[in-house]
């Protein structure tokens, strides 16, 4: 991992902004006009409508028409997000190419500073920053903002992931080199819950990873009908995902050896293991669900082969039994909960200021 100042760019890159698109129309012109407005660079978007059912498909036209920088996919068919994802970067032909939701923003500058990053190096195949969330309008931009890059070789980054069990990238704050994207090939069919992970990873597994440190990269809305929020909010089902993302790492094909794949993808497990445990003890200890814990207890135990499991499942069903019979927790488990707590808000200013956790 190194460290560096920013460089500034000496050209005018081109990049290609994708925005797959349904049933998203009352969002679609703030997220063309959050990439067209961008500095630095050239920018074309390429809007794929996935047949909405809404007026996405009319206003994607209006939008067209209106400026040239912009065309319009329409599908005849719902295909899902993963075919339109794939549709939209296949027609990539710029340097450097970003995958926006219809609903999210990229923010001001953030394609100049990811193009300038990977202009320095030449082996960074994937770019990523800060995400911020927003509900109605995205915050007010800081008018000073230090600005540092980090660039991990692709497999420290994949052993940083793979030791917290985590996926360190919401998705719109990625800005990708086209040439990655097409040695990677297509998000996987197989993974509509975790695809994105997986591609990270299997970025990683060839290419460097670029971050811009300090600057908001892209602005995440939460709304009801976000699929996080509607289809995949259950912990278990969740890690569940996260594992299949994973076990990209069991394919011989992937670019590492045996032996550190297999030492990779035990540490995920061991990860994803204790995280089950944590999350069934924080759901008995506040009085949560007992059927939720016992989702997460059956996830640990489906881990077999990874050291302490046995330990851990006990210890969770023995929170469940107690909750279950009404009893409170003792002062121990509400002391543990709440240094976990505390530990939880560590991690996520380390995440907001370095992007690994």
């Amino acid at each position: 991992m190194k460290l560096t100042r920013p460089i500034p760019l000496r050209s005018r890159p081109s990049v290609s902004v994708v925005v797959p698109c349904y049933n998203y129309g009352r969002y679609l012109p703030d997220a063309v006009a959050s990439a067209l407005t961008q500095e630095g660079v050239n920018v074309e978007v390429i809007v794929v409508d996935d047949a909405s059912t809404d007026d996405s498909a009319g206003v994607a036209l209006q939008l067209a028409l209106a400026d040239k920088r912009v065309s319009v996919v329409f599908h005849e068919k719902n295909q899902g997000h993963i075919a339109t994802y794939n549709d939209g970067l296949s027609r990539a032909r710029n340097r450097y190419v970003t995958l926006l939701s219809a609903d999210d923003l990229i923010a001001p500058g953030a394609l100049a500073r990811a193009a300038a990053l990977m202009e320095a190096n030449p082996r960074v195949g994937m770019v990523y920053g800060l995400p911020k969330d927003f509900t109605d309008q995205p915050p007010p931009r800081a008018l000073h903002e230090h600005t540092t890059w980090t660039v991990w070789g692709g497999k420290g980054w994949i052993s940083l992931a793979c030791a917290r069990g985590r996926n360190f990238i919401l998705s719109p704050e990625v800005v990708m080199r086209t040439e990655a994207v097409l040695s990677i090939g297509a998000y996987s069919a197989a993974l509509p819950h975790s695809g994105d992970l997986e591609y990270w990873l299997r970025a990683a597994g060839s290419w460097d990873v670029g971050r811009i440190n300090g600057p908001v990269q892209a602005y995440y809305r939460v709304h009801g009908a976000n699929m996080h929020q509607t289809e995949y909010a259950a912990a278990a089902v969740d890690l569940h995902h996260r594992l299949e993302a994973f076990r990209v790492l069991e394919d011989p094909r992937f670019p590492s050896s045996p032996e550190t794949r297999a030492r990779q993808l035990q540490r995920a497990k061991r990860a994803l293991s204790k995280e089950a445990a944590q999350l069934g003890f924080r759901e008995t200890t506040r009085g949560g669900s007992v059927e939720a814990a016992t989702e997460l207890r059956k996830f640990i135990e489906c881990l077999h082969d990874v050291p302490g499991n046995i330990h851990r499942a006990n210890a969770l069903q023995s929170r469940i039994t107690r909750a279950a019979s009404g009893k409170r927790p003792g002062t121990g488990p509400s002391a543990a909960e709440f240094v976990r707590s505390q530990l939880d808000r560590v991690r996520w200013r380390l995440w907001a200021m370095t992007g690994i956790s």
